[in-house]
C-alpha cells in the first residue's frame, strides 16, 4: 500500500522535472521574444502555485494578487538599485509581500464570497495608486528602469540565465504545492474549504489556516514580481493592471484549482494563447475571451482535472486496523471524564432560548435529550461543541470550563460532534475524511505526507468499525445518505474524544440502518466514552439510552431513565400538548362528499436511496380539515413538499380534482389550487406586509381586490396597523399570520399548512387556532402539520398519525385524541403499558 502512495506522488513528481526539464531546454534553444514569454510562463505559474493553495485548496478567492506582484517587483527593483544584491533582494521582494498578505489577511479571512473579493478587489487598487502617488519611491508614472542583473561571483546573468532561474523556481513552486496538499496542513484548508464548520469541530483554527494561504500565495506571488524586475528591467505601474489580476484566477480555473499541474497548463494558456492570436490585431482578445469561457464551459475542473478524470487510477490496498486495535485506540474505560452542564442559558436578542440547563454526562452511558421542535436541543450542543457562547453558566470538562472556548479549542479537549446534515469534505476521499480527524487539529510538518501507512490502517478500521463497508477511496461527496452518517461518526471518533455528541444521527435512515446505528453507539459507550444523543427516532432513544433529559422551550422539563421519561405527564404533554387551550370543535355538522379534493396512493418519496415515506395513502374530503400527525422526522414536512412539487415522489400517485398531479411543477399546482403555507412562514422581510399578501395572488393577479385584502385583514386585525411595515420587523406570530393571508389570496382548492404553531407563544397559538376553526367553519379545505397534537385535533375533522414514513393509525379526530397509540408514535416502544395509558387518561 505505502509503496502505491510513493508510486503515485512519484509519479507527480517525475511530471514536474519532466516539465522543468522540457522548459529549461526550450529557454536554451529559444532566443529574443520567445525565451521572454516562456519567462514569462515560469513567472505566472509560480504566482499561480500560490493562488492554487488560496483558491485551490482553501477555497478563497483573491482577486488582488497582481498588489502582491507588484509589491515584490517593486521590493526588488528598489532594493537593487540601492545596492543590494539580487540574492538578498529577491527573498526579501518575497517576506515583504508575504507581509503585506498576513496583513491583509486578518479583516480579510473575517468575510466571505464577494466582500472577500471586494477586500481583494480594493488591495490592488491602493498598491496601483500608490505606485502612481509614491513617485520619491517608485517613480510614479515614470516608473523605475536600469536594474543591475544578477550576478554570481564574476558571472553576470543573461536574460536566459534569468528565465533559467524562473523555469527551476516554477517547478519548485509546483513540487512544494504537492507537498503542502498532501499534508496536515493541506488537509487542513481543503476541509475549510468544503466544511468550515466540520473543520472547527476537529480542532483545526480557521483564522491560521486561512491566513497562512494568504500569506503563501502573497509570498509566491512576491516572489514572481522579484524575479519579473530584471526579466522587463522596467517597472512602472502600467504593468500591473486590476485585469492581470482576473487573468491570474483565469490561470488557475483553466488549468484545475486544487491540481498539482493545474497552474502550470493555466499559465500556458493565458500567456501563450493570446501570442498565438496576435495575428488577429484588435480581435485577438475577443477571441481570446471566448475560448477561455469555452473552456471553463466544456472542462469546468480545468484542463488537468478533465484530462486526469480520463486516465486510469491505480487503487490503495488499505488494510484496515482490527476491531481489536481499533478498540484500544478508542478505550477510555476507567479513565474518562465527566462532563457537566452547570445551569446553561443563552439568549438571541430578547429571546431566551436555552434557560438552567444542569446536567451531569456520565463517561460509559448514552445520555439523551429529546424535544419537541424548537426545544433547544441543538442549541445544547452548539453550546458545548463551542459553536454558541452561553449568556450564562458553565461547560466543565474533567473540571475546566470551556464556556465560550471556540469550537476548534472544544474540539481539542476532546469533544467530538456529528450534524443534523452531514458535514463531510466533499472532495477528499472516504478515507481521507477520517484522518482528517486524528491529528485532533494538529497541522505538523507542513512538507509531511499525512496519509501515512499507520494513519490509513487505522482510518480504514474506524470505518470498518462503525460499519462502513463501501470503497475507502470514494469520493465522500458522492456517498449515499447512510453511508456519510457513518464517515461522519467515523470521522468524530478518529478524533479519539471524551465526549461524543450526535445531533440526529438517525435521521433519513431505514430501519435496519437504525438498529445498526444504535448497535454502534452502545458499543462506543460501553468502550468508556460519553455519548449524548439529540434524536426525534423514539425507539432508538428508549432503545439504547442509559438517561434521558427532555427539554421544552429551552427549559429541562424531566430527567431519568426511559421507562420514567415515557410515562412522565410534562413530557407527554409537551410533545401532544398539554389540553388547556381552547376547543375548537365545529358549529354544525360536516356536511361533504366522498369524493376527495386531494388523495395520495401509494406515495413513497425519500433522499437519495432511503424513503422516507413508504407507501403513504390520504384523502381530503371537500370543506375537511385533516391532520397530520408524527414525531418529528417521521416524515410530516416532506408529505407537505410531496404535495406541493417540491419534493418529487418516488413511486405513488396524487390526485387532485380527479387529476394525477405529482409530474406537476409547485408553480403549476398553484394555478390548479393546490397551496402550501411552509415551515417557518418563509416571508418576503424586506417587502411590506402589504405586498407579501399581494404576491399570494401573483397567478391570478389581474383579478385582485381591495375589498378581498380588507376581508383578510378582518381576519387577521393585528396586520391593519402594519401593512406598510416591512414583514421582516413582524412577530412570529405575526408573520405566521401574514403567511397564511397570503396562502388565502391563492383562492386554494386546499390549504397546506405546515407547522403553524412553530416557535409561538402560548396566546398566540391559541389566537391562531381560533382563526384556523373559523376558516374551517367557512368550508375552507385544509390539511393541517403541526407539532401540537391536542391543538390540531381540537379543530380538525380526520387524522392520520405517520410513524417512520408510515400511517400506523387514523380516524376522526375526537376519537384518535384519545388513543393510546398517539402518544406511543410520538414517544416509542410501540404499543404503550398500562401506566402510560393511566398517564394518558
Amino acid at each position: 500500500m505505502l509503496m502505491l502512495f510513493s508510486g503515485k506522488r512519484l509519479g507527480l513528481d517525475l511530471t514536474i522535472l519532466a516539465a522543468t526539464l522540457a522548459g529549461t531546454a526550450a529557454a536554451l534553444a529559444a532566443g529574443g521574444y520567445t525565451q521572454f514569454v516562456i519567462g514569462l510562463v515560469a513567472l505566472t505559474t509560480i504566482l499561480g502555485a500560490g493562488l492554487n493553495v488560496l483558491y485551490g485548496l482553501t477555497g478563497l478567492v483573491s482577486l488582488g494578487q497582481v498588489g502582491f506582484f507588484a509589491i515584490g517587483a517593486y521590493a526588488s527593483g528598489i532594493a537593487t538599485l540601492s545596492g543590494l544584491s539580487f540574492w538578498v533582494a529577491l527573498p526579501l521582494s518575497a517576506g515583504i509581500a508575504g507581509v503585506a498578505g498576513g496583513l491583509l489577511a486578518v479583516p480579510a479571512v473575517r468575510m466571505a464570497g464577494p466582500f472577500l473579493a471586494m477586500v481583494t478587489i480594493a488591495f490592488a487598487f491602493i498598491v496601483e495608486h500608490g505606485a502612481v502617488e509614491w513617485r520619491s519611491l517608485t517613480g510614479g508614472q515614470n516608473g523605475l528602469m536600469g536594474f543591475p542583473m544578477p550576478a554570481i561571483g564574476g558571472y553576470l546573468f543573461s536574460e536566459r540565465d534569468l528565465v533559467l532561474l524562473s523555469v527551476v523556481l516554477a517547478g519548485l513552486s509546483l513540487y512544494l504545492f504537492r507537498r503542502l496538499a498532501d499534508s496536515g496542513w493541506g488537509m487542513a484548508m481543503t476541509g475549510m474549504r468544503d466544511a468550515e464548520i466540520a473543520a472547527s469541530s476537529l480542532g483545526y483554527r480557521p483564522f491560521v489556516i486561512k491566513s497562512a494561504a494568504f500569506v503563501i500565495a502573497a509570498a509566491l506571488a512576491g516572489l514572481a514580481g522579484g524575479l519579473f524586475t530584471p526579466l522587463m528591467m522596467f517597472i512602472a505601474p502600467s504593468n500591473f493592471p486590476f485585469s492581470q489580476s482576473i487573468l491570474f484566477l483565469f490561470a488557475i480555473l483553466i488549468g484545475g484549482s486544487g491540481t498539482v499541474l493545474g497552474p502550470l497548463a493555466g499559465a500556458l494558456v493565458t500567456v501563450l494563447l493570446p501570442e498565438f492570436l496576435s495575428g488577429l490585431a484588435e480581435y485577438r482578445l475577443l477571441f481570446f475571451g471566448g475560448l477561455l469561457i469555452g473552456v471553463l464551459l466544456l472542462a469546468p475542473r480545468g484542463i488537468v482535472g478533465t484530462v486526469s478524470s480520463f486516465m486510469p487510477t491505480r487503487r490503495q490496498e488499505i488494510a484496515p486496523a482490527s476491531v481489536a486495535d481499533v478498540e484500544t485506540v478508542l478505550c477510555k474505560e476507567g479513565s474518562g471524564v465527566l462532563l457537566e452542564l452547570d445551569t446553561l442559558g443563552i439568549s438571541f436578542g430578547g429571546v431566551r432560548a436555552v434557560d438552567d440547563v444542569s446536567l451531569s454526562i456520565r463517561p460509559g452511558e448514552v445520555t439523551s435529550i429529546i424535544g419537541p421542535n424548537g426545544a433547544g436541543k441543538t442549541t445544547i450542543l452548539n453550546m458545548v461543541s463551542g459553536f454558541y457562547a452561553p449568556s450564562d453558566g458553565r461547560i466543565l470538562l474533567g473540571g475546566k470550563n470551556l464556556a465560550g472556548a471556540p469550537a476548534h479549542a472544544v474540539a481539542r479537549a476532546g469533544i467530538a460532534r456529528t450534524y443534523q446534515t452531514t458535514k463531510l469534505f466533499e472532495n477528499l476521499s472516504v478515507v481521507a475524511n477520517v484522518v482528517s480527524g486524528l491529528s485532533r487539529g494538529a497541522l505538523g510538518n507542513p512538507w509531511i505526507d499525512v496519509q501515512s501507512a499507520g494513519n490509513l490502517e487505522l482510518a480504514a478500521g474506524l470505518l470498518r468499525f462503525c460499519g462502513y463497508q463501501g470503497d475507502l477511496e470514494k469520493r465522500a461527496g458522492d456517498l449515499p445518505h447512510v453511508d456519510r452518517r457513518l464517515v461522519e461518526i467515523a470521522r468524530a471518533m478518529a478524533m479519539r474524544p471524551e465526549i461524543l455528541l450526535l445531533d440526529e444521527p438517525a435521521a433519513g435512515l431505514m430501519r435496519a440502518d437504525k438498529e445498526a446505528l444504535g448497535n454502534l453507539l452502545s458499543r462506543i459507550a460501553g468502550l468508556g466514552l460519553s455519548v449524548v444523543l439529540v434524536e426525534h427516532d423514539m425507539d432508538l432513544v428508549m432503545g439504547i439510552s442509559d438517561r434521558i433529559l427532555a427539554v421544552d422551550a429551552g427549559t429541562p422539563i424531566a430527567f431519568g431513565t426511559p421507562a420514567e421519561i415515557q410515562v412522565d405527564e410534562t413530557v407527554i404533554a409537551a410533545y401532544l400538548g398539554d389540553g388547556s387551550s381552547s376547543a375548537h370543535p365545529r358549529s354544525v355538522l360536516l356536511e361533504t362528499v366522498e369524493t376527495p379534493v386531494l388523495s395520495t396512493l401509494r406515495l413513497t418519496a425519500g433522499y437519495g436511496a432511503a424513503p422516507v415515506l413508504t407507501e403513504v395513502s390520504v384523502k381530503v374530503r371537500p370543506g375537511e380539515m385533516v391532520a397530520l400527525l408524527g414525531a418529528n422526522g417521521a416524515g410530516k414536512s416532506t408529505f407537505l413538499s410531496a404535495l406541493a412539487g417540491l419534493h418529487r415522489p418516488v413511486g405513488g400517485r396524487i390526485i387532485l380534482n380527479d387529476a394525477a398531479v405529482h409530474d406537476l411543477a409547485p408553480h403549476d399546482l398553484v394555478k390548479r389550487g393546490l397551496v402550501l403555507v411552509p415551515e417557518g412562514r418563509q416571508v418576503f422581510p424586506e417587502l411590506t406586509v402589504l405586498e407579501n399578501i399581494e404576491l399570494g395572488a401573483y397567478k391570478r393577479r389581474k383579478d385582485i381586490s381591495q375589498d378581498e385584502i380588507a376581508a383578510h385583514l378582518d381576519r387577521f386585525p393585528r396586520l391593519k396597523d402594519r401593512l406598510f411595515s416591512r414583514a421582516g420587523l413582524l412577530s412570529g406570530g405575526e408573520q405566521q399570520m401574514m403567511a397564511i393571508a397570503r396562502g388565502l389570496m391563492a383562492k386554494p382548492e386546499i390549504l397546506l399548512l405546515d407547522e403553524p404553531s412553530l416557535g409561538l407563544a402560548p396566546a398566540m397559538v391559541n389566537e391562531l387556532y381560533a382563526i384556523l376553526g373559523e376558516l374551517r367553519d367557512e368550508g375552507k379545505t385544509i390539511l393541517l402539520v403541526d407539532q401540537m397534537a391536542t391543538m390540531a385535533l381540537s379543530v380538525a375533522d380526520y387524522a392520520y398519525v405517520l410513524e417512520q414514513g408510515r400511517v400506523v393509525v387514523e380516524g376522526p379526530a375526537g376519537e384518535l385524541a384519545a388513543d393510546p397509540r398517539l402518544t406511543a408514535a410520538y414517544l416509542g416502544g410501540g404499543e404503550p403499558d398500562e401506566a402510560v395509558k393511566e398517564a394518558i387518561a
